[in-house]
């Protein structure tokens, strides 16, 4: 797994942004596959997720994560949940010990939340239809429900698809610019006509910052690019792959 040393730093907080490595699944999903909705094996998706709650340090503890769909909700975790019953949402938050946060991507931007001081941590999927309306937002809103303070907030970007792998049409970029003028800033010219590469991490990066985190910081891995490391949606696409992995992030507090 991967770490942020702006999380790392904190005191009593664990966490990983994970690679595709580690893992017991096969074939396209190899090997460290999360996706609960994938069509992996789904005991070999139980195993890997057990994985990554040891390599956390809470092979006692819970791993829970949402059942995602692009959204801006935000859900404060105050006990686990199995898989059968996963609440709708793209955000986590919680001030349990024990309980590990995870959010599944594979060129979506995973982020990861912490306030030291008042023992609140959070997970968001921030696609671009997520941070375009308030997912990240709303994980710092749900934060400060349990007592944390956006000011003292470290939320770190994880592996995502970057800028020269994400090519979009000419609607995409207007829908941004119709939004808001200054989003120009975040496209650059495509390698065809009407074709635009969008710069979701730098756009991620604003959000937070527009929305007065203390720090936030990206670990500058592409998703796309890096095969060996990470799944990507983007990638099994062009090559017309059936289907694909899921990578994890996860954030916990240990104990219990």
């Amino acid at each position: 797994m991967l770490t942020s040393p702006d999380l790392a730093a904190l005191d009593g907080i664990t966490h990983g942004f994970f690679t595709r490595a580690g893992g017991v699944s096969q074939g396209i999903y190899a090997s460290l596959n999360v996706g609960h909705g994938s069509d992996d094996d789904q005991e070999a998706v139980r195993e890997n997720r057990t994985r990554i709650k040891s390599l956390l340090g809470l092979p006692n503890g819970a791993l829970v994560s949402p059942h995602q769909h692009h959204s801006a909700t935000a859900i404060v975790v105050t006990e686990p949940w199995t898989p059968d019953n996963q609440p709708k949402g793209d955000a986590l938050v919680t001030d349990r010990p024990g309980i590990a946060l995870g959010i599944s991507t594979a060129d979506c931007g995973p982020v990861l939340f912490a306030d030291e001081t008042a023992r609140v941590i959070g997970a968001a999927h921030s696609g671009w239809r997520g941070a375009v309306t308030g997912v990240l937002e709303a994980t710092l809103s749900a934060m400060e429900t349990l007592g944390a303070r956006r000011d003292r907030i470290t939320a770190v970007l994880g592996p995502t698809i970057s800028s020269a792998n994400y090519e979009v049409g000419s609607e995409f970029v207007d829908r941004f610019i119709d939004a808001d003028p200054e989003n120009a800033r975040f496209f650059s010219p495509g390698a065809g006509p009407d074709k635009s590469f969008f710069d979701l991490p730098a756009y991620i990066l604003f959000r937070l910052s527009s929305a007065g985190v203390g720090r936030a910081a990206d670990l500058g891995r592409c998703t796309y690019a890096e095969e060996d490391l990470f799944f990507s949606y983007r990638r099994a696409t062009h090559r017309g792959e059936p289907d694909y992995g899921r990578l994890m992030s996860a954030i916990a507090l240990p104990g219990q």
